[in-house]
Parts: C-alpha cells; structure tokens; sequence
C-alpha cells in the first residue's frame, strides 16, 4: 500500500501565505511555540516566516490567534483568513 507524503493538512498549510506586520510584532516568540519550523526571532527580535510548508495549518492558526499584538495574518487565494 503507498501512503501519500504529506498529510491533507499539509497540503493545505502549503496553500495559506503567512504575512507578519513587522511594526506590530512585539517578538513575545508564540508563533515560534506554536509553529516551530515555521516561524522564528530575526535578529532584531521580530518574527520572520522560516518555512510555511514546515508546519501543519492548524499550527499557524494556533500562531495566529496565540499572537497578543495580532501580527500575523493568514492569506488564501488573495482571502485574509482565520481559525475555522
């Protein structure tokens, strides 16, 4: 039996553009708790997309809503999402 590569969920996550409003992020790091891999502190302490194909959707979701200055938001197709 072949078994797909990568979870729907996956495949999903790789549909969604990840946007961080950088002068609204404060750099608490609970997307990079939420979302490992996918997020992560630049340098200056911001939050900085690492790889969206890294996690699972509903860990950006989680990173989204977990976020206190809400500077993540999260695009489909040209479409501003959230948690479903």
């Amino acid at each position: 039996m072949v078994q797909d590569r990568f979870p729907d969920e996956r495949i999903a996550a790789l549909s969604l553009q990840i946007l961080i409003d950088r002068d609204t992020c404060m750099g608490s790091g609970n997307c990079v708790f939420w979302a490992p891999g996918t997020f992560d502190l630049g340098d200056d302490g911001i939050s900085v997309v690492l790889d969206p194909a890294e996690g699972e959707e509903r860990q950006m979701f989680l990173a989204q809503e977990g976020c206190p200055t809400r500077a993540i938001s999260l695009w489909r197709d040209g479409v501003e999402v959230t948690s479903p």
